[in-house]
């Protein structure tokens, strides 16, 4: 057990494994097998092998969770297996050969118990009466110094850095048992007013833009996994993602943007675009806020004559997005039941079915007396990015190929192809000219854990840099309107949460009744703070300047400069650290004391 825990650590910590790793793993073992000692008679030997075997699961779980998501998973998100048949192919992408050592030895003893005499002979020896006192005693000590490796260490912000000073059993058990849910702030304190004291923001009285787009169709495309980077990549001469190019090229054009997901993903991008809140600390919005009555872009546009609808080719169970759906108030949604599997590649008909039969949908919407906002959810570029032969729009360079970064391209220019037909479609039919158009990536695609060495070669030739977690976080944002837009890069910084403020400007929708943590990133161009969450430690937060990723506090938090280069002064600072937990802080209590929706019902 004692060389598991060594394994892992080698593969969850930056640092290794230390000689402490045996004082802060072991005791928590010996407290399991104590009681196994004290309390099991019969079938002594099967019960040691299941301890065995549970612990190796978990080790080997958090080892494939964290090459893929960089964190410590908890109970929390194992409560969410139930999603894992229909994500495996992202799951095994992750899973290398080497993890069948955690459980060579539940193998080698397993095949030595087909030995009817050896089993016989372990039996006997097992079963002769531990000494009870020394037992007791071994028990105790475990106990004090699992005690003495947990409590000092509970305010650590960064749970990386808390489940190594922990210990990785003493890190799960804790969570597992003391979980504490924060008390929320009085909801008379959560004001819009104070929202945007604390984000260091004013209200414009006569904002730029205001109505451009009124009585315009809203179309907001999701893409899947895009990362900014691949804006204007070129691979040996290839353009990567032509269309986007064109798109960024002749509208405003964020490059400054960055993802605020949580365990959901996907389905969590969709919250906060709808929502202009953040992710809840444990659990995807789709379990967590699903229940609630939420204030959303689909109500407020409701409220001003819309026709709303957003569209997936997923099934809509998956991620529990129809509890979401009628949470926003969305009119209705098109899932797997409407685009069918034809042509499907991962985890539902391809982009190009996606886009061919929403922009037909979209024609007809558009032929009624009233506007629509349609949202729509790409999904053929999803990790692991392994798509069919018969999908390549591109020619991959040979040293590109077999490798995560060489599908990830592919993939994405695929994406990018069957989003240019979508684009002409939406033109030839009228829809585009009458529509306000808004891009953006959902979350990252390429996980730093997990790449091999030729990835960060490639990606450091791409990038000209060592790609970091500013890279990883940093997706695009396209806002495109005939006649509204222009030809633009908007170096503003900007998140997900700010969708909902800046379209809502756009389209001259107010947010007086609709409590709001983003900002509209074409007045409130001169600071913004994104805090962070999940993909980040807890007290992660990014600035005009850095990305700040928090230690077991803030002093000991690492500043990274959002140009990649290093080379500017610290910016980040301990009062934009409080700021950010503050933010969330007020997000999960209004979020939480919202109205239930089945109770709302029930009345």
């Amino acid at each position: 057990m004692l060389v598991k825990s060594y394994f892992a650590w080698y593969y969850l910590f930056e640092d290794g494994p230390t000689w402490t790793t045996w004082l802060k793993e072991i005791p928590f073992m010996l407290l399991l097998f104590c009681m196994i000692e004290w309390f099991a008679t019969k079938r002594k030997i099967a019960i040691y092998m299941l301890v065995n075997l549970l612990i190796s699961v978990l080790f080997f779980s958090l080892i494939v969770y964290h090459n893929h998501f960089g964190i410590i998973a908890t109970s929390q998100v194992f409560g969410q297996v139930k999603q894992v048949g229909a994500v495996k192919k992202s799951i095994f992408a992750v899973v290398h050969p080497e993890y069948i050592l955690f459980f060579i030895d539940i193998i080698i003893i397993g095949l030595i118990m087909l030995s009817r005499k050896k089993a016989v002979a372990w039996k006997k020896s097992m079963a002769r009466r531990s000494n009870r006192k020394a037992v007791a005693v071994l028990f105790c000590i475990s106990l004090v110094i699992c005690m003495m490796n947990i409590f000092p260490n509970q305010a650590s912000m960064n749970e990386n850095v808390k489940a190594e000073q922990m210990g990785i059993l003493n890190y799960e058990a804790y969570n597992l048992i003391a979980e504490e849910e924060e008390e929320p702030m009085d909801s008379a304190e959560i004001t819009q007013s104070a929202i945007d004291e604390i984000k260091g923001i004013h209200s414009q009285t006569a904002p730029l833009l205001y109505g451009a787009a009124r009585g315009k169709n809203l179309i907001v495309l999701q893409m899947e996994s895009f990362q900014n980077f691949l804006i204007h990549l070129t691979v040996d001469g290839q353009e990567i993602t032509p269309n986007m190019n064109k798109l960024a090229d002749s509208s405003f054009y964020f490059p400054r943007f960055y993802q605020q997901v949580g365990q959901g993903n996907t389905s969590d991008a969709e919250f906060i675009v709808n929502t202009s809140f953040y992710v809840p600390p444990d659990g995807p919005a789709t379990e967590m806020y699903a229940p609630k009555e939420l204030p959303s872009l689909p109500k407020l546009l409701q409220a001003q004559g819309y026709d709303t609808a957003t569209f997936h080719t997923n099934e809509v169970d998956f991620w529990n997005r129809g509890e979401l759906y009628s949470a926003l108030g969305f009119d209705r949604y098109y899932d797997k039941a409407f685009f069918t599997e034809e042509d499907t590649v991962f985890y539902g008909a391809s982009d190009e079915v996606l886009y061919a039969k929403t922009s037909a949908e979209l024609a007809r919407m558009d032929q009624a007396d009233r506007p629509f906002y349609s949202h729509v959810i790409s999904m053929s570029s999803h990790n692991p990015f392994t798509i069919p032969e018969s999908k390549y729009k591109m020619i991959l360079p040979e040293r590109f190929e077999g490798t995560l970064v060489g599908d990830y391209i592919r993939a994405q220019n695929y994406a990018d192809y069957a989003l240019g037909q979508f684009i002409a479609e939406l033109k030839a039919n009228g829809v585009w000219d009458n529509s306000l158009v808004a891009l953006y990536g959902d979350h990252r695609g390429l996980p730093i854990f997990s790449l091999k060495d030729e990835d960060k070669t490639l990606l450091a030739e791409i990038l000209g840099h060592e790609y970091s977690e500013t890279d990883l976080i940093n997706i695009p944002l396209v806002i495109s309107g005939t006649g509204i837009t222009e030809p633009g890069v908007m170096e503003q910084l900007g998140g997900q949460v700010d969708i909902l403020p800046t379209v809502s400007n756009l389209l001259g929708v107010s947010l007086t009744d609709h409590l709001h943590f983003g900002q509209d990133l074409l007045n409130q161009t001169a600071y913004n703070l994104l805090p962070q969450r999940y993909y980040l430690p807890t007290g992660s937060f990014v600035n005009n300047e850095e990305l700040f990723m928090s230690g077991s506090g803030f002093d000991d938090g690492q500043h990274s400069t959002l140009s990649g280069d290093g080379r500017q002064t610290l910016q980040a600072t301990e009062d934009e650290f409080n700021r950010a937990l503050e933010l969330l802080r007020m997000s999960d209590s209004y979020v939480t004391q919202l109205p239930d929706r089945e109770a709302e019902t029930a009345e």
